[in-house]
């Protein structure tokens, strides 16, 4: 699941047939109801070799609904240059979109999780798999600034880190068994990054100190 640049363009009929099937299979998932390709075909009124011919696997449905959710999160940019400030602003944006979104997050996360156990059981022939990278490339291009400040080792540290806090995995600790509100969520999200980043900068400072007490 990468970018939208994958995410396929169509125009007149085409067009809205596709975004008929990304539509209802978006409301199908927000109200927390699994579905496959062949009940959106027939949800949409449409044949089943039609709705194939669009998404030929539940790893491409899934994706195109995920990037048609949060599309505007892609497209955020930030003219800060302070790393905490770009940060703060970033989370404060996405996770609303996020929350509003949280049904096809989900999803994202359950099809990924059944397909590990599909591919650890050996049971059958696994198949195309849903690839949830785009936190891997907002994240690497949001924390840029940071790159050139901090050592690779603990400039990984801090990609890795915030990257656990921004997905749906969050979800599922905060809200099913903290029991948080959307907004709590955010406000703890945007204290553990500002953590993260903090500590990462103290242990740069550390580790510079030692290198020059060794030349000394």
């Amino acid at each position: 699941m990468n970018n939208s640049s994958s995410v396929k363009k169509y125009t007149g009929a085409k067009k809205r047939t596709y975004d008929q099937l990304i539509n209802v299979a978006i409301e199908a998932l927000e109200q927390g109801k699994d579905i496959s390709i062949t009940q959106l075909s027939d949800k949409c009124g449409i044949s089943r070799a039609t709705a194939y011919r669009y998404f030929p696997t539940k790893s491409d449905l899934i994706s195109a609904v995920v990037e048609q959710s949060l599309g505007p999160i892609f497209l955020w940019t930030s003219d800060k240059d302070k790393v905490e400030d770009r940060v703060n602003d970033f989370l404060v944006f996405a996770f609303p979109q996020m929350l509003k979104h949280e049904g096809v997050l989900r999803a994202a996360l359950r099809l990924s999780l059944q397909q590990w156990a599909i591919e650890r059981s050996k049971i059958t022939e696994q198949s195309q798999k849903l690839v949830r990278g785009n936190r891997k490339e907002i994240l690497s291009k949001l924390l840029q600034p940071l790159k050139q400040q901090l050592p690779e080792e603990i400039y990984n540290n801090v990609l890795y880190s915030i990257s656990i806090i921004y997905g749906s995995e969050i979800f599922m600790v905060l809200k099913d068994i903290w029991n948080l509100e959307n907004q709590q969520v955010i406000t703890l999200v945007q204290w553990i990054a500002k953590a993260i980043i903090n500590q990462a900068k103290e242990d740069a400072q550390i580790e510079l100190t030692d290198e020059i007490i060794k030349i000394v």
